[in-house]
């Protein structure tokens, strides 16, 4: 089976620039077919892309994802499955306190409401100390409902244990179940961007974020614009959309704000963006699968919806990206990066909103 770029992204759920990342650093290699203007994805491919984001939902970061892949003898994918296993067991522990101090409080208040008494949550000290502690009594688990089946299957270099609880495998649409993040609990603030003028240059083709940022990291450090605008922001955004045209290539289209009375050469050109209300959502360079929570967010959110009727960002419905640092480090060639490798790295997403009812 050989699939497009564009055929990919419909199965699989994730997004053109994901799976050129994943490209980038070597994740998955496409090939290229004769009769082909662009690359495909052959079986090879698909599967370590499956794996890939099999892991992903299981939080293993690209970095250590990389390893994996490459490691013959497991003992480095070992280590790393360790070391989110004790991550995890920090962050169970943490809920499993809240989980408890939520339970008392209930079955306090419950009593309280039973005879006709006002409860005071701040009065009952042992409560409280519970929910200052940092670990509480272990939880206790019923052993016979859970059981593993030994049974294990390679696949790209790392052995998968099939976990099954009461005899059924645990699916994918578990693990998606698991993976979902709560929308409710996206850390979402609301900003008012500032009018500003900004140099423009949209690309069309084969890995155009890279192309536009290479045209634009050319003009920064030609103009020296870092040092003109020291506040200077970039932003990019998907033009046009949904992302993939049909020939499969795409198109993207950044921008990088200057001084109002500054001219810009050719291919780039100077746009006005007249500002507005969005609400911002910062992601981890390069989880762009995030944006389908915020956009369910955003749909769902009790006091803002979406304000899709701006047309100064031409991109899907007015939706882009920030780049954190983007002009200092084109500024510096880049020999200070964007430390997207180490796991630090990171992006706002920008989704225009209005209060409701206005």
């Amino acid at each position: 089976m050989e699939l497009t770029i564009s055929q990919v992204t419909k199965m699989y759920g994730v997004t053109p620039r994901t799976l050129r990342y994943y490209e980038k650093k070597g994740l998955i290699c496409p090939i290229r077919r004769e009769d082909y203007a662009y690359r495909v994805y052959d079986e090879n491919a698909l599967r370590r892309l499956r794996l890939i984001i099999v892991l992903r939902k299981l939080r293993i970061s690209s970095k250590q994802i990389a390893i994996i892949l490459q490691d013959e003898d497991q003992l480095e994918t070992l280590q790393i499955l360790r070391d989110n296993i004790l991550e995890l067991d920090g962050e169970i522990k943490s809920l499993n306190t809240v989980r408890y101090v939520l339970k008392e409080f209930a079955a306090q208040l419950e009593e309280n409401i039973g005879k006709k008494v006002k409860t005071d949550f701040l009065g009952n000290k042992a409560l409280i100390e519970a929910a200052n502690a940092i670990a509480l009594p272990e939880t206790t688990f019923d052993k016979t409902a859970f059981k593993e089946n030994t049974k294990t299957e390679k696949s790209d270099g790392i052995s998968l244990r099939q976990a099954e609880t009461k005899g059924t495998v645990i699916s994918m649409q578990e693990l998606n179940s698991a993976g979902r993040v709560n929308i409710k609990n996206l850390n979402v603030r609301i900003v008012q961007l500032p009018p500003f003028t900004a140099a423009s240059y949209h690309y069309i083709g084969e890995n155009p974020e890279e192309k536009a940022g290479e045209v634009m990291s050319e003009f920064v450090r030609k103009s020296r614009l870092y040092e003109i605008k020291p506040d200077s922001r970039m932003f990019g955004f998907n033009r046009p959309n949904p992302g993939v045209l049909e020939n499969g290539l795409h198109g993207y289209e950044d921008w990088v704000t200057i001084p109002d009375d500054m001219e810009v050469p050719a291919p780039l050109t100077k746009k006005r963006f007249d500002g507005g209300q969005f609400a911002v959502m910062a992601i981890p360079f390069p989880e762009f699968e995030r944006w389908d929570d915020f956009i369910k967010w955003a749909e769902n959110n009790e006091f803002y919806e979406p304000d899709y009727s701006k047309e100064e960002l031409t991109g899907e419905k007015g939706r882009f990206e920030e780049h954190y640092n983007w002009v200092w480090a084109a500024h510096n060639n880049w020999e200070a990066d964007d430390n997207s490798d180490s796991g630090v790295s990171g992006i706002d997403l920008y989704i225009p909103v209005k209060k409701k009812g206005k």
